[in-house]
């Protein structure tokens, strides 16, 4: 019996070494640790807690999209409108606290807003069978576009009786000096994870990246879970939009553009599969972590930040082709 027992915790060791081993996200996770230690050598500014404290900050509006954005592509979608979606009800959230009402409006009409422009690209793309690309893409013009209709293509930075608050929401750090989005994008995180692992709708997120048609045929109310995830999705961008609009404290019509790369790039490199039935929800925050860390390090390696995008489009074509790898060998 001791030796059955003994095999059988050596086995599930090895398990959980080659899982964590042949794991995307644990690679990258490295790089990072790898990347953060050269930095505190080769510079003098990295280590430093200021410079510390914005890294943390700054790649939380990132993750945090990210994480919305894993569970479409778990489900062999895409959604490119999140950069603008983030502008938009940014915009909503200045404009109508600009205009005298209280944040908890603001909070509710930018929110509303979201979940309404995911509700519309669900359902285009679940029940009029548009492909994702199509439908998030023409979003992506229409969503900046609003943006510029509400604010009249101004810049708004006085946001009326609860200006202090919205800027301690999103510039504080109520908690052991820990900045208020870190909070936020962990809290957020947190419940991604717990919703994919341990939930019948994680389940069916990746049932139907795995295989639509036999997740059909089982049961799994497809296009409902398409549409939710939609919603998920905006809904991230429109709490990062929130949320950095109390950190910069103010807002113009090209906050969050390009984002979008950013958010695919940080799911994609922390392991999220963009064929479907793959992702995770630490993954996408440690990719978003590599992405700030390569953004903050060319500054103060002296490297011109045009090359930011070749490192982040290397880093992407290296997660991809890890991954191929990674196929090739279980299939063999």
């Amino acid at each position: 019996m001791a030796i059955t027992l003994d095999r059988a915790i050596g086995e599930r060791q090895r398990g959980w070494l080659a899982s964590m081993l042949g794991s995307q996200a644990f690679w990258v996770l490295l790089a990072v640790i790898l990347a953060c230690i050269f930095l505190s050598f080769a510079t003098d500014s990295f280590a430093t807690p200021k410079n510390l404290y914005n890294i943390t900050r700054n790649f939380t509006f990132v993750a945090i999209i990210a994480l919305g954005m894993t569970l479409v592509i778990i489900t062999g979608g895409i959604d490119l409108s999140v950069g603008s979606v983030l502008c938009l009800c940014s915009m909503i959230l200045a404009v109508v606290m600009n205009a005298g009402y209280s944040i908890e409006v603001g909070i509710a009409a930018s929110v509303a807003t979201a979940l309404i422009i995911g509700a519309f690209n669900g359902l285009m793309i679940a029940y009029l069978g548009f492909p994702p690309f199509v439908i998030t893409l023409g979003m992506l013009s229409i969503a900046r576009s609003l943006a510029m209709v509400a604010s009249n293509n101004t810049v708004v930075f006085q946001f009326g009786p609860d200006h202090d608050t919205l800027l301690a929401l999103g510039g504080g750090a109520w908690f052991l000096g820990i900045a208020n989005p870190v909070l936020y994008m962990i809290v957020l995180a947190l419940l991604t994870g717990f919703v994919l692992r341990w939930t019948k709708f994680g389940r069916y997120v990746f049932a139907i990246g795995g295989n639509e048609h036999a997740a059909t045929l089982t049961g799994v109310p497809v296009r409902r879970i398409k549409v939710i995830v939609y919603m998920i999705s905006a809904l991230s961008a429109g709490i990062a939009g929130i949320i950095q609009t109390g950190w910069l404290g103010a807002v113009t019509t090209n906050i969050g553009a390009g984002m979008e790369l950013q958010v695919i790039a940080a799911a994609v490199i922390g392991g999220a599969n963009l064929a479907g039935g793959v992702g995770t929800a630490s993954g996408a925050l440690i990719g978003a972590a590599l992405i700030e860390v390569i953004r903050n390090s060319l500054g103060l390696l002296g490297i011109n930040a045009f090359w930011q995008g070749t490192f982040i489009g290397g880093a992407i074509v290296f997660a991809v082709l890890f991954d191929r790898i990674r196929n090739v060998r279980q299939s063999e």
